[in-house]
């Protein structure tokens, strides 16, 4: 009998298997004090990130910055309770603000707050279809091309108050319009305001450099608040413009609904599920990778559904797993789902006593912090490795991003989409050798019945001084561009452990990222592991520059760790 034959005859996970979130399976599994102390270590460290974030955001949005808050208690407190990845945090993400700006310009905030509930109703649809095994393999240049789109967009929306001009009119939305209205009023800069935006980004940039631990972006927003405050700065703050934000939150309620409300409403609730599946699938295989766990995509997007719904009654904007917060709450600890519950309740408590001081914030530390959050969204880098990689990967990547920058999003994403699939079947029509029983997509699988897995260790995941990343099935879409963005950022560690046990195949695209991560971390004295290659996926990688000395391959993870240990034990050459 053979692998897949084997399979085949496995008995299939119910239902209630495939959907059971994973708060239930920890629980099951005995949930202690001490997990729970580390839990709460994790959770307080993303509500002091999420903190300013979800304000600016929802700023930038076109909404007032409680609703921000709103989502990342409400919605994100249903991604940990309900979702089936362990570690996934969720909140309002910088990708929304293009999205949500759109939309509150054309229905107001009640027209977003349908949207989003009529997203969370896609969702749901859309996890019990079972149509997460394949949302999150989208190809690697679509997502680059609309990250780097939105990140050009979300910059240019800041530049009003970094620079604290003053404008006649309404700021318009398209890139060249409000950038032509923005040039005329460029004699009304407020210098305060500018001299405000660049502290805030030197002081996160000279934080996550020489204290990368160290919580940039509040600390950028106390000092910079406090300095305002004090020197009575002529500048907008979110008290001046917004008159502060409430100490108590809303009871949940519908927003007005009409057949053509809905009807007016349905394209953006269309486009704010298909990038909030995108984006939290994502984070999830990124927390895989970083763990190695194994999420349920399917459950995650009927969490996300219900998160939308609730973030929505309470006035919430969007909410949806996001990279940054996840990878955050792994490397704080968490050992559960319980980390990102607190991250929320931690978010609450923050709302009802420190309310009042956040109207002295200033709008332009908060467009200082997007600013630098558009920069690192921007992937520099690997946007011109793959316009410097082939034609096919270029134009793919040029066409999303050009449309995602003067056209739309959901546009770009499309049409991206089927040039990236065109440009897939082009590619596996040369791939051959393939082992029957390696899929390209793997389906999920019910806790219980998952026999190759094991209790969660958080030593590896945690260590300050080792990453290990663990890449499963094939590598050439989707998770491309979130496992780059994570091992891209190397600060503070010694070595880094990538492991290809579970990858039957990658492209050019893929081995080329990998060789680009190996040479960048040799560079910044990283030392770069590659383990359980098979014959083929090692050629891969080597023909594109993953060679010796910048990295080394061993036959698995364990061998790899033992002998960085032993390479960095105190004392050794």
């Amino acid at each position: 009998m053979d692998a897949s034959s084997a399979q085949s005859k496995q008995p299939q996970p119910t239902f209630a298997e495939l959907f059971t979130p994973k708060f239930v399976t920890v629980l099951r599994e005995g949930y202690g004090f001490d997990a729970f102390r580390a839990d709460v270590v994790a959770g307080l460290t993303v509500a002091i990130v999420a903190l300013p974030l979800s304000m600016a955001i929802a700023i930038a949005s076109g909404t007032t910055p409680d609703r921000g808050l709103y989502a990342a208690i409400f919605g994100g407190f249903l991604v940990s309770l309900l979702g089936g990845s362990r570690f996934q945090t969720g909140g309002p993400a910088g990708a929304f603000i293009i999205l949500v700006a759109a939309s509150v310009a054309r229905h107001g905030i009640d027209g977003v707050l349908l949207a989003t509930m009529i997203a969370g109703l896609i969702l749901i649809v859309a996890g019990f279809l079972k149509l997460g095994t394949y949302i999150k393999f989208i190809p690697y240049p679509v997502t680059v091309g609309f990250t780097a789109g939105i990140a050009v967009i979300i910059f240019a929306s800041q530049i009003r108050d970094l620079l604290g001009v003053t404008l006649a009119g309404k700021e318009p939305g398209e890139l060249i319009p409000k950038l032509e209205v923005l040039g005329r009023a460029i004699g009304s800069t407020n210098v305060a305001a500018v001299a405000i935006s660049a502290v805030t980004i030197a002081i996160i940039a000279g934080l996550r450099k020489l204290r990368p631990t160290w919580p940039g972006m509040l600390i950028a927003v106390v000092i910079t608040g406090i300095v305002a405050a004090l020197l009575s700065l002529p500048v907008e703050t979110i008290g001046t413009r917004f008159g502060g934000i409430p100490q108590s939150f809303p009871i949940p309620s519908f927003p007005a609904v009409t057949l053509a409300k809905i009807q007016a409403v349905l394209p953006d609730a269309m486009a704010f599920a298909l990038l909030g599946a995108i984006e939290s699938l994502l984070s999830a295989v990124v927390a895989d990778g970083m763990t190695g766990r194994r999420h349920r995509s399917n459950s995650e997007l009927v969490a996300q559904g219900f998160a939308n719904i609730g973030s929505a009654l309470f006035g919430g904007i969007c909410v949806t797993g996001t990279i940054a917060r996840t990878a955050t709450n792994v490397r704080a600890g968490a050992r559960s789902p319980v980390a990102g519950m607190l991250h929320s309740v931690f978010l609450l408590a923050f709302m009802l006593l420190a309310a009042p001081l956040a109207s002295y914030i200033p709008l332009a530390t908060l467009a200082g912090v997007l600013a630098v959050v558009a920069w690192n969204m921007a992937e520099k880098h690997e946007f011109i490795t793959l316009v410097r990689s082939s034609w096919g990967d270029a134009v793919v990547l040029l066409a999303t991003f050009l449309l995602t920058v003067f056209r739309d999003l959901t546009e770009g994403i499309v049409v991206g989409f089927a040039l990236g699939a065109l440009l897939f079947i082009h590619r596996m029509s040369q791939i051959t050798g393939i082992d029957s029983y390696a899929p390209l997509t793997v389906d999920d699988k019910a806790d219980a019945s998952n026999g190759d897995r094991e209790r969660y260790d958080p030593a590896l995941a945690a260590d300050p001084d080792i990453m290990v990343y663990r890449i499963s099935g094939a590598f050439f879409f989707g998770a491309v561009a979130a496992v780059a963005s994570v091992l891209d950022r190397l600060s503070g560690y010694k070595a880094l452990v990538i492991d290809f046990k579970a990858v039957p195949l990658l492209d050019s695209t893929a081995a080329n990222a990998i060789a680009q991560i190996a040479v960048k971390s040799r560079r910044q004295g990283v030392r770069v592991f590659i383990t359980g290659a098979s014959p083929a996926v090692r050629r891969t990688l080597l023909s594109y520059g993953a060679r010796p000395p910048q990295a080394k391959y061993r036959s698995d993870i364990a061998s790899a760790v033992s002998e960085i240990k032993r390479l960095t034990a105190p004392g050794t050459a």
